[in-house]
């Protein structure tokens, strides 16, 4: 709280105030005289003044206790002074020989007019003009009636009685000057002398004589035979002007005293806005109250000139004793008003100073509640840090992240700096220093905990990465330990200078082993117990080995050592010698040369698993070392230039064609960093001591792996198209430079595109080196899943190049392949297959195989570089999996096949480029419809019943004869042939059919239901859509019909050939093949025996449509 008991305001200037105000009139008073009828209602503050009278007629002192006065206001001097009591001319002016103040009557015949309350009031006023030491002496009265009678003598002298309100010393009346009315007023004086009730001496005097025998001239008006000047307006405007001061400075004081007490019952506010707002309130007050201050010092400053005038003008001037009391007053109310304002000054000091300390500490609060927070989310973040890496590469990695992150951080300085602003505080003599000290200890103490977190974590990762080093090294001593005595030839160990010379290369190796690993931090040999174990029991395996060799090539030593004795060597000795060969040595044998061998080839067997560990191991190493680059790659990209298109200061240097075109530009490249950073990579990891086993990973995100990455490859056209635009911008340059990067940003948006084909790279090579082991099948499996993923990124990239396809590729089921081909088509017409014009010419396509279609396209290449020249794709047409057949060979060429439809009513040869392509496709779509055939056949028997089912073995078994309408009248078909044919045929099977063999349908004017879409080639064809009704009318020479579209009145020619696929089974119910000898079973006709032997009769385009629902299913 805000206090002011150090700041009070004098009580002086509050007891001047009242002197000088107490008697003027009561609030309300009115003033009535015959000249004007006038209501003055003043209201203003009161005060009350109390006067100890010690004269007999202290009758109406009590009442002066209860007086409520207007202070100063000069309306009401006016009324009383110079309109009526002017002529009256009633004031204090003169002293006494005592220093009584004397208060003077003059001459006025309307006096008996003047009511009570007027003239009590004006005598109230008057009497507390003097100062209290000269009231208390007691007030000199001099009534002039000179020239009245004693009726007048009498009425003043009892009003007077009845009515003054101070202490009275003497009544001095110039009594009437007429005879009758001097000899009336000396005796009636005598008589009604007790009447008066005074207790004071009343003497009648008869003239200004005897008037100046007890009052010097010099205190009297020139009326009364004295020397004073008085003008009586001048007095009555410096009483206004006093009064007017003196009720300024009280409202002054009232003032400050009521802004002190609003400050001091203020609470200071919790938070900076709302102390800055109310700072800044007290200071606007405070600034109006020196205002106001200001103008009251200038108003008594005025005054005081006014009051000094006469002594300015003439210096000789002796001021009366009237004067100089006015002079008194307004000075000693400048003095109050100054130590006022020194008081208010000093007090308004202390309560800013603790209001700016107020805000200093709100400030401080919120700044430490921000670096607190901060703090806590830096150490927070270093526990992420508890990794020590499990390689040298990964250690160096997480020590250079955290070595970025701290020089990111700026907290740190700012917590220390923050701590010296409290000390600050604190030495300034800050009201909150309990507050504020507690707050900096505890920052000062987080700051050095974080900072010797940050420090330990240093250097802890700082030995791990020697550790690695250090075992890295005894890894690599002990490959090359394996290596050299794999290298040790077997030939030259057989002779004693080559086992001599093996043994010191091998005793030379052993010295040169480092101890490093034993002096390393106890701390992280815990945390690497695995590894160091490993290192170490790899140390010994060697170790074994060497001490095996060693003892093997010292003993080949010491028998070349040995004395020979020059004896003729006996026959057997040729057998039994060393020097014979492994071939003619005995079975028992057991000679230094077969020792030696038995020795190595053991050894060599370890040795080359070994090898292939470590090779194994290099692999895995690379793996990871370059997944970690790869993921520094993508973050480094983010956030040097995708983050930067967000930086509003980089707004400026972005082109117009970049702007809000992020995600084009880097399509889902964040994605694809979270996806390696959070999961792929810290899978790796766990296969870094079993690197055989990593194809597990791989199996378990390669279905999240493609989507990442076929979404990017889809998206890259557009990216490199925009790059190509802008690369030039000085955005690119001005995030180059920042990143220090020697490659511009195309060659990292490369990045991922490279990386997905650097993956099957890295696993053919752990392949190799992982022949027989735990995990190979497993390591088989993501190779081909690696490889399956780039094809169908790449079939994916085609797929996105189709244009002109009006439906939705999607649908289509998902795509199985795509390939460029050489297609003719033929087409029936009539009893003859007629091929197109260009029959020798083929036409080139890409196919698109698909699920539930084969798309026909025509390759586009497109002019440009990069990815601008990639080819498009104008789609041509399409085939419904559901209604088409194949033919493995066509006749002449084993590169070609068949695709064919509308039972061969159009047929497609496709060459492909290789007959191994040709193969691949064959078996792809024999899938497809053996898929679909077993689809149907599944619908189909979840709707046959038990009684059905016999009725179909009974009927097979007999050989029923088909009704013509299914056209099946050359064969029988029973249930295992038509499981044989599986909806594909093959064109070595001897019941194919030829094509010309077919029979047709006979085309005859009717209306017919058009079932297919069809748009006119030439101005004089007709253009159908599938729903028309179309008549026709007659057929014309050269084969071709004349139409007319029921629904839209137009007619045209339609080639026959067109017409047979347009209207398809509308009129008729033929077969859609003819011949029984024609064995390509669609899953159409396997559709129509399905339906035959479930009882139907006939098939219409709804048995079609409902077929068609059911290969959906699948």
């Amino acid at each position: 709280m805000v206090t002011l008991s150090n700041v009070s305001v004098p009580a002086a200037l509050f007891s001047q105030t009242a002197i000088i105000v107490t008697a003027l009139p009561p609030c309300g008073c009115n003033n009535n005289n015959n000249n004007n009828n006038n209501n003055n209602n003043n209201s203003s503050s009161s005060s009350s003044s109390s006067n100890n009278n010690n004269n007999n007629n202290n009758n109406n002192n009590n009442n002066n206790n209860n007086n409520s006065v207007i202070y100063g206001q000069k309306c009401y001097i006016d009324d009383m002074f110079t309109q009526r009591f002017v002529f009256v001319k009633t004031s204090i002016w003169g002293r006494g020989h005592n220093g009584s103040p004397i208060i003077m009557f003059p001459e006025f015949p309307a006096f008996g007019e003047i009511t009570e309350r007027e003239f009590h009031n004006v005598l109230t006023y008057l009497t507390s003009v003097p100062s209290l030491s000269a009231t208390g002496v007691g007030f000199i009265l001099v009534i002039d009636r000179r020239q009245d009678r004693w009726a007048a003598v009498k009425g003043t002298l009892l009003r007077i009685a009845g009515s003054f309100p101070g202490n009275l010393q003497l009544v001095l009346v110039l009594r009437p000057t007429t005879l009758l009315q001097r000899t009336l007023s000396d005796i009636l004086f005598k008589f009604n002398k007790d009447e008066f009730k005074m207790k004071v001496p009343v003497i009648m005097l008869s003239s200004i004589t005897e008037l100046h025998s007890y009052i010097d001239r010099t205190q009297l008006t020139q009326e009364l035979g004295g020397t004073q000047e008085y003008c009586h307006e001048k007095w009555i405007s410096h009483r206004t002007a006093i009064e007017g001061f003196a009720l300024m400075v009280k409202k002054t004081a009232q003032t400050l005293q009521s802004f002190g007490t609003e400050l001091a019952e203020t609470e200071l506010p919790n938070d900076i806005q709302a102390t800055t707002t109310l700072l800044g309130t007290h200071t606007s007050k405070k600034s109006k109250m020196k205002e106001d201050l200001m103008v009251a010092l200038g108003q008594g400053s005025r005054l005081l000139e006014s009051i000094n005038e006469p002594v300015v003008r003439d210096p000789d001037h002796n001021m009366n004793q009237d004067e100089l009391e006015n002079l008194a007053t307004v000075q000693r109310l400048l003095s109050q008003l100054d130590e006022t304002e020194r008081a208010f000054d000093e007090f308004w000091v202390r309560h800013q100073t603790k209001l700016e300390q107020c805000l200093q500490l709100r400030h401080f609060e919120h700044n430490y509640r921000e670096v607190r927070a901060l703090l806590d989310q830096v150490s927070e973040k270093l526990a992420t840090f508890s990794e020590v890496g499990v390689s040298p590469a990964h250690a160096d990695h997480i020590f250079r992240e955290l070595t970025t992150y701290e020089e990111k951080i700026c907290v740190l300085d700012r917590s220390v700096a923050l701590a010296r602003e409290g000390d600050e505080l604190i030495q300034n003599s800050h009201y909150a220093e309990d507050s504020i000290q507690p707050k900096c200890s505890e920052l000062r103490a987080v700051s050095e905990e974080v900072s010797s977190t940050l420090r330990a974590k240093k250097d802890l990762l700082l030995k791990a990465m020697e550790l690695h080093h250090n075992l890295e090294r005894a890894l690599k001593w002990c490959d090359d330990g394996i290596y050299l005595l794999a290298s040790q030839p077997v030939d030259k160990c057989q002779s004693h200078e080559g086992a001599e010379s093996a043994l010191q290369e091998l005793e030379r190796y052993l010295d040169s082993a480092e101890t490093k690993i034993q002096h390393a931090d106890l701390s992280l040999i815990f945390v690497y117990q695995d590894q160091v174990e490993k290192v170490f029991q790899k140390q010994v395996s060697m170790q074994e080995m060497f001490d095996k060799r060693r003892v093997s090539l010292k003993k080949l030593a010491a028998k070349q050592t040995r004395p020979v004795q020059p004896v003729a060597p006996r026959p057997e000795a040729f057998i039994k010698s060393p020097l014979t060969s492994p071939g003619q040595s005995s079975p028992g044998s057991t000679g230094p040369l077969q020792t030696s061998h038995t020795l190595i080839r053991h050894a060599s067997l370890s040795e080359e698993e070994e090898n292939l560990a470590v090779l194994r191991r290099h692999v895995m190493n690379e793996l990871l070392e370059t997944e970690r680059a790869y993921v520094e790659e993508l973050l480094c990209v983010l956030q040097g230039y995708a983050s930067e298109m967000d930086n509003p200061a980089m707004a400026h240097l972005i082109p117009a064609p970049l702007q809000n075109k992020k995600e084009v530009l880097f399509g889902n490249m964040p994605e694809i960093y979270h996806f390696h950073k959070r999961t792929f990579l810290r899978e790796l990891e766990q296969y870094t001591d079993c690197p055989e086993l990593v194809g597990r990973c791989f199996l378990e995100r390669v279905s999240e792996c493609f989507e990442i990455y076929e979404k990017y490859c889809q998206n890259k056209p557009r990216s490199e198209s925009l790059w190509r635009q802008c690369s030039d911008c000085a955005f690119f340059q001005e995030c180059q430079k920042k990143l220090e990067h020697k490659l511009g940003l195309d060659s990292y948006l490369l990045k991922p595109v490279q990386r997905i084909t650097k993956y099957q790279l890295l696993l053919k090579e752990l392949l190799k080196y992982s022949k027989g082991c735990e995990g190979t099948d497993d390591l088989q499996e993501a190779l081909s899943s690696i490889l399956g993923i780039l094809k169908a990124v790449n079939d994916s990239m085609h797929l996105i190049a189709i244009t002109g396809y009006e439906g939705n590729l999607s649908e289509l089921g998902r795509l199985l392949m795509q390939g460029s081909f050489s297609v003719w088509t033929e087409h029936k017409k009539g009893h003859a297959k007629v091929k197109d014009l260009a029959r020798f010419k083929p036409m080139q396509r890409h196919l698109f195989l698909h699920e539930k279609a084969l798309l026909f396209c025509k390759r586009r290449e497109e002019n440009g570089e990069g990815y601008e020249k990639a080819p498009s794709y104008s789609f041509k047409q399409s085939l419904n999996m559901s209604a088409v057949g194949i033919t493995e060979n066509a006749k002449g060429d084993n590169k070609k096949f068949e695709i064919w439809c509308n039972s061969r009513e159009e047929v497609y040869i496709v060459q492909a480029p290789t007959a191994e392509v040709k193969t691949t496709w064959v078996n792809e779509i024999r899938k497809v419809l053996t898929t679909q055939l077993e689809a149907c056949k599944g619908k189909m028997s979840k709707i046959q019943t038990e009684d059905m089912r016999g009725y179909i073995y009974n009927s097979i078994t007999s050989k029923p004869v088909f009704p013509p309408l299914l056209d099946w009248n050359k064969a029988s078909l029973s249930l295992d042939a038509s499981e044989e044919n599986d909806g594909y045929s093959s064109a070595e099977d001897p019941l194919n059919s030829d094509p010309e063999d077919d029979g047709n349908k006979k085309l005859c004017a009717g209306k017919y239901t058009v079932v297919a879409d069809y748009e006119r080639g030439g101005a004089q064809e007709l253009s159908v859509k599938s729903g028309d009704m179309v008549q026709l009318v007659k057929e014309g020479d050269d084969g071709q019909w004349f139409v007319r579209n029921l629904r839209t009145s137009k007619e045209g020619w339609v080639a026959a050939a067109n017409l047979l696929t347009l209207i398809g089974e509308s009129k008729s119910c033929q077969s859609l093949t003819s011949s029984g000898k024609d064995k390509n079973i669609t899953p159409l006709k396997a559709l129509q025996f399905c339906l035959f032997v479930c009882g139907e009769r006939s098939i219409n385009y709804a048995n079609v449509d409902f077929y068609n629902n059911v290969c959906k299913l699948q």
